[in-house]
């Protein structure tokens, strides 16, 4: 028997990151602002920072200029240095709606000592509503540069530190 497919599929992307699993994992958990386009907000000020409050149960969200600031969603689940689940609590229209419940899931694999494995997966996808193939796309192309930055922040680090 086959099983049914969720549609929209999941968004997973892989990488390779030239640093060990711990930075890795700090980079990409404690430094987000560093990375994230500021092209990429919900906020009414500009963007100076995301953060991810390091605990099942933290707030996910970005801070702008003036202080404000605007939720994202929340922690799931914390393993450091292995692995991060957030609620992406962003609807189809790009607000904040706490009733809906996507999941960021990245795990951090080491290849080697100085080598990590990245796995994302965006999933549940179907909650966003009427519109969520079209938001999965713009989801999709997002992810795929948003990651990149990160690769090449958690590699500048790395060289940095040589």
């Amino acid at each position: 028997m086959n099983s049914p497919t969720i549609s929209p599929a999941p968004i997973r992307k892989t990488l390779l990151v030239k640093a060990d699993v711990q930075r890795s994992f700090t980079a990409f958990t404690n430094r987000m602002g560093s990375w994230w386009p500021r092209s990429h907000s919900i906020a009414a000020s500009p963007t100076v920072d995301v953060i991810i409050e390091p605990r099942a149960g933290g707030r996910w969200y970005e801070r702008g200029e003036d202080g404000s600031e605007s939720e994202w969603g929340k922690v799931l689940h914390w393993d450091p240095p292995a692995r991060v689940i957030l609620a992406w609590q962003l609807d189809g229209g790009w607000k904040y709606n706490p009733a809906c419940v996507t999941e960021v899931e990245i795990n951090f694999t080491a290849v080697d000592a100085m080598q990590t494995r990245v796995e994302f997966e965006h999933r549940h996808l179907e909650r966003l509503g009427e519109n969520a193939a079209a938001v999965r796309e713009l989801l999709n192309s997002g992810w795929g540069g948003i990651l990149e930055l990160y690769g090449k922040l958690v590699a500048g680090a790395e060289d940095a530190a040589k």
